[in-house]
C-alpha cells in the first residue's frame, strides 16, 4: 500500500523524503518503506528492458540532487592511488620494459604520456585481449615510471566520506544486484537453447549502470565491495522468498546449473565408483584409444591432493555467483569490464582472486565446450593477467587455494580429453598415449589461456619454488609432459604419394613450445644459483624416471622401428636443459646426474634419429610425404623453436657422446645415416637402404653432423654474451638484416613472454661491435630500402663460422648466400682472389671440464678408418664423393689435431682391441702417418677390382688375413657388440669374434643380390700421403709440395686462415708437422719422393663418365655466364637509352623535339612489328602516352614553405591561398562583369584537374596497337591495369600508358625555311599574322589519321571530370571546349616548368623534355582548334596591335547590343593569348610570325606590369613619380616608350586606391616589372623550344630575364654591356605606344564605378607561384598518432576504424568507412577525385603507411616514418618510436610532382571505390 503511494509521487521528492527518514535515529519506518518500494520497483518478473526500475535506483541513490551531481560529489572523495583503467581489445596502450617488474605490465596513453620514459625501452601496442593500466601499482612496476598523478598519490589526502552520502547506495544496491542475478538465473537454461546474447542485450543498461558506479572512484568501490563480499546479505536475499514462485523457480534453475560445475560431473562420479575395482588392472581396457583416455583420466583425476577441485561449486556471496554467471554466459565484455573496474580496491582484489581460483576448473571446462573459444580465451586472460602478475597475490592464492594443484590438474584434465594411442616403435603393444594433434583443442590453441596463466605464475620466484619443492606435483607435471612425447608421428611413405597432407604439425610445434618448453624456461630462470641445486636434481631424477616409463611403455630396447620419426621429445629436452643449467650455473658434477650407460644409449637414439631424418628429408627421401614434412624440418631449426628443440637435442647427444664408447657412437651415427655400405675401399658397392643419388647428401649430412657435434659449444662452455655474439654473426653472415628481423631471428632463452633477450642490455652493444649500420639509400625509381646491419670486415675475417650458419639456416640457400658473401669479402679485401674459397676453419672455445670426453670422438679408430677410406675414395674419384665431403673430412682431422685427448690411465684397464689391424692406437696425430698396406674388401663379382688377376705377396697373406672382416662390416657389428657388452655387464666377452654380416637382418634386402666376393686391395698409403696426393690433385701440379715447403711455411703462419682446399690441406700438414716430429719426417719423406701421376685407376667407366659430365657442366656454366653477361650489358644500354624516368643526362631513344631534320621524312620504329617508316595519313604512327588528370599546379601556394599538418584543435589549414582557388575566383569575378565568351578566352583553366600528357618515347603503328590491345583483352593473366579502360603497358619498356598520340605526317626539308630568321619589319609581320588569322579553318580530309586525332581528343576529355571542363555559363558550348583545349597545352607547359624547378636557368633539355610529346600534342590540339574560328570583330589581335578608329563607335556598339562588355586587354592572360594564337593559326607556323606574336603580347604584358605596379603605389608615391623631374633621372622609361609614365599613371589614377605604402626605388621597380613579366617569357621560350627545337641556354638566376629575352629575339643577342638590363628595352611598338596604352587603359576606366573597385583585384594579379609541396609533417609520428587515432570524422562524427589523412590538403577521412560513402564511393576515393583529380596520397594513421590512389587503382607506397634503426613499422606492430625520414618524404613529393607514381610503383590493384 505504502509502496503504491510512493510510486505515484515524484521520484526526486520520494528519494529526499526516504533519505531524511533513514537518517533519523529510529529509522525502522524508513527502512520498511524503502524495502516495500524496492519490492515493487525491482520485481524480477518485470521484463529487464523496462528502464523504470533503473531510473528509480538512480534517483534513490542520488537523493535530492540529480544523478550527475551525485557522481561529481562522490568522485571528489576518490581515494584510489592506482589508475586501474580497463580497456578492451584494440585499445592502444604502452609497455615500458625499463619500468616493468612483471613482463605483462601495461600503461594507458594518459599515464604513459604524463610519466617520464625518455631513453627507456618502451613500445606502443594494440591490446589483443584487453588489459588494465598498472600505473600506481608498485608490485608490477617501478615507482619511477608512475605518472605525475599517481606518483604524488593525490588519493591519500582526500577527506573521509560523510556517512549520509552513500547511505542509500548501501540499501538499494544489494537489491539491485540480486535483481540482476535473478534475471541471469532466469535467462539460463541447460542446455543453452535460448540465445544467451539476447538475455545479455536486455541486461545491458543494468550492467552499464554498475560500470558507471565503479568509475565514481574509491568511495563507491568500497561500498560495492562490501555488498559483493557480504555473506549474510547473500544468504538473506539469494534463496528467494518462500511466497515468491518466480524467485523459487530461478533458485532451482541456479542449483541445477551448479550441479555440473565440478571438474568431474555427477554422472562421471557415479561411473568412477563402478570402475574402481578394475582401475589398476588391464582387463577393463578396450582396443580403441578413447577408453584408455577415459580410464587414465579417472585414475589421474583421483590422484590429486585436493578433492575439492573435483566437486561442484558452492557460493557464499554475490561476487561468487556473479562470476559464476559471467562464466556460464561465456564472459560477456560488459561483465568482465565491471569485474575488472573494481580491482583498484585491495579487499575486492584479494576476494575476487580467490573466487577466480575457486572457479578455475569450471572456467576451463566451459572454455572447452565454447563455440567462441577465441573470444573467450582473450577475455579469460584479460582477467587472469591482472590477478596473477602480482607476486604477493599469486603467492597468497598458491598457499591458500592450492592454485598450482588446480592448474596442473586442470591442464591434465584438458589434455586427457584428446589422447590417442601412440604408434611409435611397437604399434601393437604400446601402452603410451599421446595427444591427438588434429583435435580442435590443439588445433585452435584452446589450452592457451591456461598455459599462459601457468607461465605467468611460474615467473614469480616464490611460486616456482613451491612448485619445485612439491614432488607429487612435479611427478604430475612430468606425466603431463609425457603426453607430448612422441606426438605427431611421421611414417615415411615408400610406395605412393600421401593422399592428404595434414597440417597438424603447426599444432604440435605450438603445443610443445607453449605447453612444455615455456614452463620449462620459466622454471629454469629460478635454477641459476648453487642454493637451488636440489631443485635441479629433483627435476632431473623425475625426467629420467619418466623417460624410463616411456621407453617401457613404447617397448623400446635398442633398435628403432624403421621409417618413423617424431620431432617431439619434450622429456629429453627437459632433461638436457636442466643438465646444462646444473653444470653451467650451479656447479653440479655431471656424473652425479647421469644414468647408467645402457640408459644413455637409449636416450641417445631418438634425438639421433631426428638428426638423420633431417638429412633424409633434405635428400628427398621423404618426398612422398608431401611438403609438410619439409615444413617440420624447417620449423625444428627455426629461430623461435631452435633453442627449445635442436639445441637441447644436440647438447644431449654431445653428453651421450662424451660418456659412451666413441667407436660405438661413431658406428651408430653412420648406421643411423644409412651410409655404412658406402664406406668401403672398393669403387663399387651395394647400398640396400639408399638410392644412388641419396648417398652423397646423406654422407655429407652424417659428416656435417659429426662436425657440428664436435665443434658446437653453445651448452659446453660458452658464456651468454659469446652465444649472443655467435648467433648474431651467423645471422648477419647469411644476409644483411634489419634490427627487428635480427631481434626476431636470435633465439631468446628466458621466459619468451618477457620479450627480453638474455643480457638484453648488451644486445645493442654487441650489435655495434659486430656490425655496421647501412642507412637506407633512396633512388627515385628504386624500391624503398630499410636501414640494414652488415657484418664488419674483421667479423668476416675472424668470426665467420660456417658450422653455426649451417645449424641455424632454415633454407639451404642461406648457407650458399653466406658463402657467396664471404667470397665477395675475400675478393674485395684481396685475401683470396682465385677460385671459390672453402668455409673457413674456426678455433673453438675450450670445453667445460665435464664434457672433455667429447674429444675422444675425434680420437677413435672407427672415425680414423672412415676418414682414411674417404680420403682414399676422393683421391680415386669414386662415385658420390664431393667437395663438401672432403671439406668436412678435413674439418674433422683439424678438430682432432686441435683437441688432443690426455691419455688417461683408465684406458689401460680396458684395452680397446677394436680395429687393431688398422691402427695401433687411438691418437689421431700418431695414426696420421701410419701406413696401411692391404685391405680386404667384399665386392660384387662385376666390380673392376675382381677382374685383375694378381697374387698377393706371400709374406703378407697372413697379415692380410688379419684385416679379415675389415671395416665395412665391423661398423654395425661393432656397435651391436658394444651394446651387448654393456647389457651383459661383462668384459670377458670382449673377444675379437666379430659377428657375420647376416646377423644384421635389417640390412638384407628382398630378392637375391649379386654374389659378393672377397678381394684384397694393395694400398700402401697413410692419411698424410693421401692428403699430399690430394693437394697435388687439387692444385693440378705434379709436385705441388716441394720437400722444403714446411720450412717456407714457418715464415708466414697466417696465410692459411682463408682459402680453398689446397690451403686447408697445407694448414693441416703444418699443424701435424709442428705437433709431431714423426709426422714432420713422414711429410718431408713423402714430398721428397717424386710422385708418378695420379694412379690410373679411373678405368672404371662410371668414373670416366662423371669426369666428362663435370667437364661438360663446367663448359655449359661458362657459356651460360657469357650469355648472361652479354644480356645484362644489352639490357643496361637499353635501360640507359629508354627507361630512366628521372635522369636529365640520358640520351633518349629518339629526340622527338628535334628540329633540323635533314632527310625528307621523320622515320619511326614500331616497337610491336619492328618496322621502321614514316607516319602517313593511311597508316599513322603514334607515341605511347599516359594521360592523367592533375591538380598539382592548383595546389601551389605563394609561399615556398609547405603548410603544416595540424596536430592540435587550434591549428587549421586554409585552402583559399592556392593557385587553383585564386584562378577560380578570378574567372568567377570576370564572368560577373564581362561577356562570357570573352572571359573564356582571357584565362586558362586546368590548374585543378588539368590533363597532363607524358610518354616513354616509344612509337608504334596505331593498327599494331589495336591488335596488341585485343591480345591483352584475351589474356587471362591477372593484370594490374584495366584493358577495357584502354590501359596497357608499353610493349618495349613496360611503362604504364593509356593512349596513343598520333605523330604528324613527315615534315619535308622545306621545314628548315620556316625557321629562317627574316629581316622583315615588325609592322609587316603584324599584318601577315593578321592575314593568316583571317584564313578560314581548313577541315582535314577524312583519313585514318584524322580519326585517330579525334579519338585522342576524346581520350583527353575523358581523362578528367566534367566539372574541370565546364566553366562557361552554357555547359558544352564551343567556347568551353575551346578553353579546355588550349588549357591542356598550358597545363603541360606549366608542369614542365615546375619539373625544371620553376625556371629555365638550368637550360638544356630536362629528362622530361627529351621524351616530351608536346610537339605532337600541339599538332593534335591545333587540328582540333582550327575548327573554331574567332569572329574578326572580337579578335584580340586587332586590339593588341591597332588603335581603334573611334571610341564612340565601340561604346555605341556595346550599348546597342545590350551585352556585357568584352574583357579589357589589361585583364587578359598573355600566355593564354599566345597559346590561342599559336594553336588557331595555320600550321606549321613560321618562326618569324611566332616571334611577332611574342613581341606584341610582351607589350601588353609589360603594360599590365606597370598597371599592377602603380596600383600598389601610395598616393604620395604616385604623385612623386608622376612629376617628370624624377622620371628624367630614370632613363628606363625613355628608352623606348614614346609616352611619359605620368600619362599612364594619370589614366590609372582615377580609380586606383591605396594598396601599399612601401617605398619604391627605381631598382625595386625594375625588379618588380621583370618578375611580373618572367612567367610569360618562360612559357614563350618553352613553347619556342618545343615548336622549333631551339636550345635553351642556361644562365644564372639573376640574368634569367635577359637570357630569355635574348632567346626570344626581344633583345639584340649582342653581348650586353655591364650596365643593368631594363625590361623596357624589349618593347617593340608598331603604332603609337601612347595611343595603344591609352586605349587599353580606357577599357578599364570605362567600366562603371561600382565595378571599379572589384576590377582592381583583376588588375593586380600575382603570377608567381612557388613549387608545389606536400604538407609539412611533424618529426615524431606519435604526435600525429595521438591526435588523429581518436579524432572523430567530420562527416559522420564517429571515430573511424581506419582513419587516414590526405597529405596534399590535410583532410581527415575514413578509409573503407561505409558511414561516409557517397554515391557508392568510399571517402578516400571520393576525396582523391576532388582534391587531386583522382590522385590521392593518404597516410593511414593506424598503420603508418602511405597509400596512393590513382584513378581506379591503388597501391601501398611504404612509410615515410622510420624507427631509430631506419625501419618501417607497418601496422605499428612493434610500436617503437617512429621519426620522419626526410629523404623518403622528398621522394614521395617528387613522384607526386613528376606524376610518376604509375611508373615507379609496381604493385597496383583495383580499389572498386571501396577505400
Amino acid at each position: 500500500m505504502m509502496a503504491a503511494l510512493l510510486l505515484r509521487r515524484d521520484k526526486k521528492s520520494t528519494a529526499a523524503h526516504l533519505k531524511s527518514d533513514l537518517n533519523r535515529t529510529d529509522n525502522s519506518s524508513g527502512v520498511r518503506q524503502l524495502q516495500e518500494l524496492l519490492d515493487s520497483v525491482l520485481n524480477p518478473e518485470k521484463p529487464p528492458a523496462d528502464t523504470e526500475a533503473l531510473d528509480w535506483c538512480k534517483c534513490l541513490i542520488a537523493g535530492e540532487e540529480g544523478f550527475e551531481e551525485f557522481c561529481k560529489t562522490v568522485r571528489s572523495y576518490d581515494n584510489a592511488t592506482l589508475c586501474g583503467l580497463v580497456w578492451t581489445a584494440n585499445f592502444v596502450a604502452y609497455r615500458c620494459r625499463t619500468c616493468g617488474i612483471s613482463p605483462c605490465m601495461s600503461l594507458c596513453a594518459e599515464c604513459f604520456n604524463n610519466g617520464d620514459h625518455t631513453g627507456h625501452d618502451f613500445n606502443m601496442f594494440r591490446s589483443q585481449a584487453g588489459g588494465a593500466c598498472d600505473c600506481g601499482d608498485s608490485n608490477v612496476m617501478r615507482e619511477t615510471g608512475f605518472c605525475r598523478r599517481h606518483r604524488l598519490r593525490t588519493g591519500e589526502n582526500v577527506p573521509s566520506v560523510p556517512r549520509d552520502l552513500l547511505l542509500m547506495s548501501e540499501m538499494v544496491l544489494p537489491r539491485f544486484i540480486i535483481c540482476i542475478i535473478q534475471y541471469l538465473r532466469d535467462g539460463y537454461t541447460e542446455p543453452a537453447e535460448r540465445d544467451l546474447q539476447k538475455v545479455l542485450q536486455q541486461l545491458e543498461p543494468q550492467i552499464t549502470f554498475l560500470e558507471e558506479l565503479t568509475k565514481m572512484g574509491g568511495a563507491m568501490r568500497t561500498v560495492l565491495t562490501k555488498i559483493l563480499t557480504n555473506q549474510q546479505t547473500f544468504k538473506d536475499l539469494s534463496m528467494g522468498q518462500e511466497e515468491n514462485v518466480f524467485a523459487k523457480k530461478n533458485y532451482e534453475n541456479y542449483l541445477s546449473a551448479l550441479k555440473n560445475s565440478g571438474l568431474v560431473s555427477v554422472e562421471e562420479k557415479a561411473q568412477t565408483g563402478a570402475a574402481e575395482p578394475t582401475r589398476g588392472s588391464e582387463t577393463g581396457e578396450d582396443q580403441d584409444g578413447q577408453s584408455i583416455g577415459q580410464r587414465k583420466r579417472v585414475k589421474l583425476s583421483s590422484s590429486t591432493k585436493d578433492p575439492s577441485i573435483m566437486d561442484s561449486l558452492k557460493h557464499k556471496c554475490f561476487l561468487e555467483e556473479l562470476l559464476f554467471w559471467t562464466i556460464k554466459y561465456e564472459f560477456p565484455q560488459k561483465m568482465v569490464t565491471f569485474l575488472l573496474n573494481m580491482l583498484p580496491d585491495q579487499d575486492y582484489k584479494i576476494t575476487f582472486t580467490k573466487t577466480f581460483v575457486q572457479h578455475y576448473a569450471f572456467i576451463m571446462k566451459t572454455l572447452m565446450k565454447s563455440q567462441e573459444s577465441d573470444t573467450m580465451s582473450n577475455r579469460i586472460v584479460h582477467i587472469s593477467v591482472q590477478l596473477f602478475s602480482n607476486e604477493d597475490l599469486a603467492r597468497h592464492v598458491t598457499e591458500e587455494c592450492q592454485l598450482l594443484d588446480i592448474m596442473v590438474t586442470v591442464l591434465l584434465y584438458m589434455m586427457e580429453s584428446c589422447l590417442i594411442k601412440s604408434e611409435l616403435q611397437d604399434e601393437e603393444n604400446s601402452r603410451h598415449v599421446v595427444v591427438n594433434c588434429s583435435e580442435a583443442l590443439l588445433k585452435n590453441n584452446t589450452y592457451w589461456p591456461l598455459v599462459s596463466d601457468f607461465i605467468n605464475i611460474l615467473s614469480h620466484q616464490s611460486v616456482a619454488k613451491k612448485f619445485l619443492e612439491d614432488h607429487s606435483l612435479l611427478m604430475l607435471w612430468m606425466s603431463f609432459v609425457s603426453f607430448f612425447q612422441g606426438m605427431n608421428l611421421n611414417k615415411r611413405e615408400l610406395s605412393e604419394h600421401v593422399e592428404f597432407e595434414s597440417q597438424t604439425y603447426y599444432a604440435a610445434f605450438a603445443a610443445e613450445l607453449e605447453a612444455c618448453a615455456q614452463p620449462m624456461w620459466g622454471l629454469l630462470t629460478h635454477c641459476k644459483v648453487k642454493e637451488t641445486q636440489e631443485y635441479t636434481k629433483t627435476v632431473v631424477r623425475y625426467c629420467l624416471e619418466t623417460l624410463q616409463i616411456w621407453f617401457d611403455a613404447i617397448g623400446f630396447v635398442d633398435e628403432l622401428a624403421p621409417n618413423q620419426v617424431t620431432f617431439h621429445l619434450p622429456l629429453h629436452r627437459y632433461y638436457a636443459m636442466f643438465l646444462s643449467k646444473a653444470v653451467k650455473c650451479q656447479g653440479l658434477d655431471l656424473e652425479s646426474l647421469l644414468p647408467d650407460q645402457e640408459m644413455l644409449m637409449r636416450i641417445m637414439v631418438h634425438p639421433l634419429q631426428i638428426q638423420a631424418s633431417l638429412s633424409e628429408i633434405h635428400s628427398n627421401m621423404w618426398v612422398r610425404n608431401g611438403l609438410q614434412i619439409k615444413g617440420q624440418a624447417m620449423t625444428y631449426v627455426q629461430s623461435h623453436f631452435c633453442n627449445s628443440m635442436i639445441d637441447p637435442d644436440i647438447f644431449l647427444l654431445q653428453v651421450c657422446a662424451s660418456r659412451l664408447d666413441p667407436d660405438y657412437f661413431i658406428s651408430s651415427v653412420f648406421e643411423r645415416f644409412k651410409v655404412v655400405d658406402l664406406l668401403t675401399m672398393a669403387s663399387v658397392h651395394q647400398n640396400t637402404a639408399l638410392d644412388g643419388e641419396q648417398e652423397r647428401p646423406m654422407l655429407e649430412g652424417a659428416l656435417t653432423f659429426l662436425v657440428i657435434l664436435s665443434s658446437l659449444r653453445i651448452h659446453l662452455g660458452m658464456a651468454d654474451d659469446e652465444i649472443l655474439r655467435a648467433e648474431m654473426v651467423s645471422q648477419l653472415c647469411m644476409n644483411d638484416r634489419t634490427h627487428s628481423s635480427l631481434l626476431d631471428l636470435i633465439p631468446e632463452n628466458p621466459n619468451p613472454k618477457s620479450g627480453i633477450v638474455p643480457g638484453s642490455c648488451s644486445f645493442e652493444e654487441m650489435l655495434s661491435a659486430v656490425a655496421d649500420f647501412k642507412a637506407p639509400v633512396f633512388e627515385l625509381g628504386g624500391s624503398m630500402q630499410q636501414g640494414m646491419y652488415t657484418p664488419k670486415a674483421e667479423v668476416w675475417e675472424k668470426e665467420f663460422d660456417p658450422i653455426m650458419v649451417i645449424l641455424r639456416t632454415v633454407y639451404r640457400r642461406d648457407v650458399q648466400s653466406a658463402m657467396d658473401r664471404y667470397s665477395a669479402f675475400l675478393k674485395q679485401s684481396g685475401m683470396h682472389t682465385t677460385g671459390n674459397p672453402w668455409p673457413p676453419y674456426k678455433e673453438r672455445t675450450p670445453l667445460h671440464p665435464c664434457y672433455k670426453g667429447l674429444d675422444r670422438l675425434l680420437h677413435c679408430k672407427t672415425l680414423h678408418i672412415v676418414i682414411f677410406t674417404l680420403l682414399y675414395k676422393i683421391w680415386l674419384d669414386h662415385s658420390n664423393m664431393s667437395e663438401h665431403v672432403l671439406c668436412m673430412v678435413l674439418y674433422l682431422i683439424e678438430l682432432g689435431l686441435d683437441n688432443q685427448v690426455e691419455e688417461d690411465k683408465g684406458d689401460e684397464v680396458r684395452p680397446s682391441h677394436c680395429h687393431d689391424s688398422w691402427f695401433p692406437g687411438t691418437n689421431l696425430l700418431s695414426n696420421l702417418h701410419h701406413v696401411i698396406n692391404y685391405v680386404r674388401v667384399r665386392v660384387p663379382e662385376t666390380a673392376p677390382e675382381v677382374k685383375r688377376e694378381r697374387e698377393p705377396p706371400a709374406s703378407t697373406s697372413a697379415e692380410a688375413s688379419n684385416f679379415g672382416q675389415a671395416q665395412v662390416f665391423s661398423l654395425v657389428a661393432e656397435r651391436r657388440r658394444k651394446f651387448q657388452e654393456i647389457i651383459n655387464r661383462s668384459s670377458t666377452e670382449a673377444s675379437q669374434a666379430v659377428r657375420p654380416k647376416s646377423s644384421s637382418t635389417r640390412w638384407v634386402p628382398p630378392g637375391t643380390p649379386p654374389q659378393l666376393v672377397t678381394e684384397i686391395l694393395e694400398i700402401h698409403e697413410s692419411m698424410l700421403s693421401l692428403l699430399i696426393k690430394l693437394h697435388q690433385k687439387l692444385s693440378a701440379k705434379q709436385n705441388s709440395l716441394s720437400a722444403t715447403w714446411l720450412e717456407d711455411m714457418d715464415a708466414n703462419p697466417n696465410r692459411h686462415a682463408h682459402g680453398d682446399g689446397i690451403t686447408a690441406i697445407e694448414r693441416i700438414l703444418t699443424k701435424a708437422a709442428t705437433r709431431s716430429h714423426q709426422s714432420k719426417r713422414s711429410i718431408q719423406e713423402i714430398c721428397g719422393k717424386v710422385f708418378p701421376p695420379v694412379a690410373p685407376k679411373k678405368n672404371s667407366p662410371t668414373a670416366k663418365k662423371t669426369m666428362d659430365k663435370e667437364e661438360r657442366r663446367q663448359r655449359a656454366r661458362e657459356r651460360q655466364q657469357k650469355l648472361l653477361a652479354e644480356f645484362a650489358s644489352r639490357q643496361k644500354s637499353f635501360m640507359e637509352t629508354a627507361m630512366d624516368v628521372e635522369s636529365p643526362d640520358t640520351e633518349a631513344a629518339m629526340d622527338l623535339g628535334a628540329s633540323e631534320v635533314k632527310e625528307s621524312e621523320v622515320l619511326y620504329d614500331c616497337v610491336i612489328c619492328g618496322q621502321s617508316g614514316p607516319s602517313t595519313e593511311d597508316r599513322p604512327t603514334g607515341l605511347v602516352v599516359l594521360l592523367q588528370a592533375s591538380s598539382v599546379l592548383g595546389h601551389r601556394c605563394k609561399s615556398d614553405e609547405a603548410k603544416k599538418l595540424p596536430t592540435t584543435d587550434e591549428e587549421r589549414i586554409y585552402p583559399a591561398d592556392t593557385c587553383g582557388a585564386a584562378h577560380d575566383v578570378r574567372l568567377a569575378l570576370m564572368q560577373s562583369f564581362f561577356k562570357d565568351s570573352s572571359c573564356l578566352q582571357s584565362v586558362s583553366i586546368g590548374w585543378d584537374g588539368g590533363v597532363y600528357v607524358q610518354t616513354c618515347g616509344h612509337t608504334l603503328h596505331i593498327d599494331c596497337h589495336k591488335s596488341y590491345m585485343e591480345s591483352l583483352r584475351n589474356d587471362q593473366v591477372m593484370q594490374g591495369f584495366s584493358v577495357d579502360k584502354g590501359e596497357f603497358t608499353c610493349p618495349l619498356c613496360r611503362q604504364f600508358a593509356n593512349s596513343v598520340l598520333p605523330c604528324r605526317p613527315g615534315r619535308s626539308t622545306e621545314v628548315v625555311s620556316w625557321h629562317m630568321p627574316s629581316n622583315k619589319k615588325t609592322s609587316v609581320l603584324v599584318k601577315e599574322v593578321e592575314d593568316l588569322q583571317e584564313q578560314l579553318g581548313f577541315f582535314p580530309t577524312e583519313s585514318n589519321l584524322s580519326k585517330e586525332m579525334e579519338l585522342v581528343i576524346k581520350d583527353i576529355k575523358n581523362t578528367t571530370q566534367r566539372k574541370y571542363m565546364d566553366y562557361g555559363k552554357n555547359p558544352g558550348s564551343p567556347d568551353n571546349d575551346f578553353l579546355f583545349m588550349y588549357s591542356v597545352a598550358r597545363t603541360n607547359l606549366e608542369l614542365e616548368l615546375v619539373h625544371r624547378g620553376g625556371n629555365l636557368c638550368s637550360g638544356g633539355a630536362s629528362g622530361a623534355a627529351k621524351r616530351s610529346c608536346l610537339n605532337q600534342l600541339f599538332h593534335v590540339l591545333a587540328m582540333h582548334m582550327r575548327l573554331y574560328s574567332i569572329d574578326s570583330a572580337y579578335n584580340p589581335w586587332t586590339r593588341l596591335t591597332q588603335v581603334a578608329p573611334s571610341r564612340d563607335k565601340m561604346n555605341s556598339r556595346v550599348c546597342l547590343d545590350d551585352e556585357r562588355p568584352e574583357v579589357p586587354m589589361l585583364f587578359r592572360d598573355c600566355p593564354s593569348l599566345l597559346i590561342i594564337f599559336v594553336l588557331t593559326m595555320p600550321q606549321p607556323l613560321r618562326k618569324e610570325h611566332f616571334i611577332c606574336l611574342v613581341r606584341m603580347l610582351y607589350n601588353l604584358q609589360y603594360t599590365q606590369a606597370l598597371a599592377a605596379l602603380s596600383a600598389k603605389f601610395s598616393p604620395e608615391e604616385r604623385q612623386a613619380w608622376s612629376t617628370s623631374g624624377t622620371l628624367k633621372k630614370f632613363s628606363l622609361f625613355f628608352y623606348m616608350i614614346n609616352c611619359p609614365f605620368n600619362t599612364i599613371c594619370a589614366l590609372l589614377l582615377c580609380f586606383l586606391s591605396q594598396l601599399s605604402s612601401s617605398v619604391w626605388s627605381p631598382q625595386s621597380i625594375e625588379y618588380s616589372l621583370q618578375q611580373f613579366c618572367l612567367p610569360y617569357l618562360r612559357l614563350s621560350c618553352l613553347l619556342q623550344h618545343h615548336l622549333y627545337g631551339d636550345n635553351l641556354s642556361g644562365c644564372p638566376e639573376e640574368e634569367e630575364f635577359s637570357g630569355l629575352a635574348g632567346c626570344l629575339g626581344l633583345l639584340d643577342p649582342a653581348p650586353q654591356p655591364s650596365n643593368p638590363m631594363y625590361s623596357a628595352s624589349c618593347l617593340d611598338w608598331t603604332v603609337s605606344a601612347f595611343d595603344l596604352m591609352s586605349q587599353w587603359c580606357s577599357e578599364v576606366t570605362g567600366l562603371a564605378d561600382t565595378q571599379a573597385e572589384k576590377s582592381m583585384t583583376l588588375l593586380v594579379q600575382d603570377l608567381q607561384w612557388a613549387s608545389p609541396h606536400l604538407l609539412h609533417l611533424p618529426d615524431n609520428y606519435n604526435t600525429i598518432f595521438q591526435y588523429y587515432h581518436k579524432k572523430a570524422c567530420t562527416a559522420c562524427k564517429k571515430v573511424p576504424k581506419d582513419p587516414a589523412l590526405c597529405l596534399v590538403c590535410g583532410t581527415f577521412v575514413c578509409l573503407k568507412g561505409l558511414c561516409c560513402k557517397q554515391h557508392g564511393i568510399c571517402e578516400c576515393v571520393w576525396h582523391s577525385q576532388h582534391c587531386g583529380a583522382a590522385t590521392g596520397i593518404f597516410l593511414l594513421i593506424n598503420a603508418s603507411v602511405i597509400i596512393i590512389i590513382r584513378g581506379h587503382r591503388f597501391c601501398l607506397w611504404g612509410s615515410v616514418y622510420l624507427d631509430a634503426h631506419g625501419e618501417e613499422d607497418r601496422d605499428l606492430r612493434r610500436g617503437k618510436p617512429l621519426f620522419l625520414c626526410v629523404e623518403r618524404y622528398r621522394v614521395l613529393e617528387q613522384q607526386w610532382v613528376s606524376h610518376t607514381f604509375d611508373h615507379i610503383n609496381k604493385r597496383w590493384g583495383p580499389h572498386y571505390n571501396g577505400l
